[in-house]
């Protein structure tokens, strides 16, 4: 019997972005998500919207390369690392990835709740059922390893004062931390939508233009580097190999920001 899930904003979108993975691992490929098809033929959810999306679709798969190549580099490089993985809904990259030392999927509780339904977690991999802006850093067990922070698809969705909110909470907790934070240009903010997001009752509320303007936020983190979302865009649509060169392609795209914890020394 399919699980049927009741979510409504924000929370809904997660199971637009996990149905945008599992159809494209199922079709044209340009991500293998078998966890995310698992869950989808679980689920007794009208998916049509998202499936006329193509926009949406599009997003979620590139972003997915980018951040994919991105947390698997940096793991490589640091062992031990704790990942946290803010605003998680049903994502499915903590089974994509190796060599990290304990995984944490946050997400408010009702989303924690739908999804330690589908994707019940023990070990390694932990759930955390809060808000992005309270003080849940007192869930980490782990102290002095590198941590790594993802933010994927949320920040268009806050207050500048609410993202100001989340690094505070970072920078409270750990002495060492890299921020993969994706964000959206305020001019897509203002004009665009999605279909599919657009039924949820979601609405883009935020951006930033670039890492520099962001960084130029936050107290105590400095950018180190910023990937355009035409990078993934350009493993699945061939144009966007010359298209994503283009200053004004490339930014107005969203944007994954990475982001340092500068050292403090008392």
């Amino acid at each position: 019997m399919n699980e049927t899930i009741a979510l409504s904003g924000v929370p809904e979108t997660m199971l637009q972005t996990i149905y945008a993975r599992a159809k494209e691992s199922r079709t044209r490929g340009a991500i293998r998500d078998k966890k995310a098809e698992e869950i989808i033929d679980q689920l007794d959810y009208d998916f049509s919207l998202a499936d006329r999306d193509t926009a949406m679709h599009s997003g979620v798969i590139a972003r997915t390369i980018v951040l994919d190549r991105l947390v698997k580099g940096y793991l490589a490089e640091h062992s031990g690392t704790v990942v946290v993985n803010i605003a998680c809904g049903l994502d499915t990259r903590c089974y994509r990835m190796t060599n990290f030392s304990h995984w944490y999927n946050l997400d408010l509780p009702q989303t924690i709740a739908v999804r330690e339904k589908l994707l019940p977690e023990t070990g390694v991999i932990s759930q955390i059922a809060m808000s992005a802006m309270d003080n849940w850093g007192g869930a980490i067990q782990e102290s002095n390893v590198p941590a790594l922070i993802i933010i994927e698809g949320l920040t268009m969705y806050l207050t500048e004062a609410e993202v100001q909110r989340i690094f505070a909470v970072i920078a409270g907790r750990f002495h060492r931390a890299t921020v993969l934070v994706e964000t959206m240009n305020p001019l897509v903010v203002r004009n665009f939508k999605e279909k599919s997001i657009e039924g949820s009752s979601a609405k883009f509320t935020w951006g930033v233009k670039d890492g520099k303007a962001l960084a130029a936020l936050l107290t105590d983190f400095h950018c180190t580097e910023e990937h355009s979302l035409t990078e993934g865009l350009a493993e699945f649509v061939p144009a966007y190999k010359v298209l994503g060169k283009l200053p004004f392609v490339s930014n107005l795209s969203n944007k994954i920001i990475v982001l340092e914890k500068r050292e403090c020394y008392v």
